[in-house]
């Protein structure tokens, strides 16, 4: 084996790359900005154990999502309503420039996040349209047991 070298970048070298790669993530972002979507739709997932939140454009399609484990809450801190705000509260500023603005929101889960979560959305600032439940609720539920012979 012989000796490895060992290539040294100048101060120069550093700043050009660090120049293209800020100008390659300001042009992701004004690529989404030139798009500036008007309506959409929220989706609030409250979980016994996390809080997911969705945001789409009217055609499905997501434009953001976070939960409060992507925020760094670990544990049964996940599900709590301070962890469901701050998630919200992040999408809000994920938001701010590209929009959706008016918004449905579509509430699902029977989670303890589900009311912190839509009121910080409120404060953060969105035309709230409508508010829907979303949660799957069983009807006709499953087999009953067999009759009991005596």
């Amino acid at each position: 084996m012989g000796k490895k070298r060992i290539a040294q970048e100048t101060k120069e070298d550093v700043a050009k790359e660090a120049k293209l790669v800020a100008e390659k993530r300001a042009k992701r972002v004004s690529a989404a900005a030139k798009k500036g979507i008007r309506k959409g739709r929220i989706y609030i997932d409250a979980s016994y154990n996390n809080t997911f939140i969705t945001v789409t454009d009217e055609a499905g399609n997501t434009v953001a999502w976070m939960s409060a484990g992507s925020l760094g809450y670990s544990g049964p801190k996940k599900a709590t309503p301070f962890a469901a705000s701050k998630v919200s509260e992040a999408i809000g500023e994920k938001l701010q420039k590209t929009g959706p603005f008016e918004v449905d929101v579509f509430v699902k889960g029977v989670g303890s996040g589900r009311d912190s979560a839509l009121r910080s959305l409120a404060v953060q600032g969105f035309d709230i349209k409508s508010i829907s439940d979303i949660t799957p609720i069983p009807h006709g539920g499953p087999r009953p047991r067999k009759a009991r012979r005596v």
